[in-house]
């Protein structure tokens, strides 16, 4: 007789780990529930190994892990090939359906992305979905997600919103991007929700700015969970009349509402 299936854990990461200001004991940032199974599992899927145990030793020191680090097993997502999504190419389906192991043989399984909550405007959905295709129960795990703090401290419409992810890095494209997803957020009355890397964060600030219509919102969300976090909203007009500077070195969150 087989044993029953795990479940496969959605475990929060903190949303800091994309910048050294970081010293904050973990137990204030995610909920003890989260910490606690956190701590028992043995078996890991992550976006990114060595991140993950730099947050498993913040665990521990709130929570005692099950096992010492070292002998737990933590194994990485395919990398999707450049332009493709991960779920592409040959024997990528069975790639993921490979790291279910674990919780076909019993055992509890958690998925960690670098921040905040994995399959959420981060990787992992795919082996969700194969996990339930396989009759394994998920569930996710109470924590931060950059996007749902962004949206509720800005001010904007958090009934209708869309996450879209990035825009494109070439100015003449990001800008004609940009005003897309104006008319798509005036035409459905939808907060648009997108972010960049950190080093580019000034430069999409500024092409909003330059590319969008005065009367259009524009939130900023700035070091989430962070002591130094904060998050700027007003109208297009408002960012040209008061320009700002934004760190190269701290994730954000940019939204815009049209009008």
């Amino acid at each position: 007789m087989s044993s029953p299936a795990g479940r496969l854990y959605l475990v929060p990461n903190t949303l800091d780990f994309a910048t050294a200001r970081s010293a904050a004991d973990i137990g204030e940032l995610l909920p003890m529930r989260s910490l606690r199974i956190a701590a028992a599992l043995e078996h890991w899927v992550c976006e990114n190994a060595k991140t993950t145990r730099a947050f498993l030793k913040r665990v521990d020191a709130v929570c005692t892990l099950s096992k010492p680090l070292q002998a737990l097993a933590i194994v990485e997502l395919p990398r999707p090939v450049k332009g493709r999504p991960a779920d592409v190419g040959p024997g990528a389906a069975a790639d993921i359906v490979a790291l279910l192991a674990p919780a076909l043989a019993g055992h509890d399984l958690g998925l960690i992305s670098e921040a905040g909550l994995a399959a959420l405007a981060d990787p992992g959905a795919r082996l969700v979905e194969a996990a339930h295709a396989a009759g394994i129960g998920v569930v996710a795990l109470p924590g931060a997600s950059a996007v749902s703090l962004a949206v509720a401290a800005s001010g904007l419409d958090g009934q209708s919103f869309a996450f879209v992810g990035y825009v494109p890095s070439e100015a003449a494209a990001r800008a004609v991007r940009l005003r897309e997803l104006e008319a798509t957020s005036r035409q459905r009355a939808q907060t648009q929700v997108m972010i960049e890397t950190p080093y580019r964060n000034q430069a999409l600030l500024d092409a909003l700015v330059a590319s969008l219509q005065p009367r259009t919102l524009l939130a900023v969300s700035v070091g989430l969970t962070l002591a130094s976090e904060f998050t700027r909203s007003g109208t297009i007009a408002q960012w040209r009349q008061a320009p700002a500077a934004l760190p190269a070195d701290v994730p954000a969150v940019f939204s815009i509402l049209a009008r």
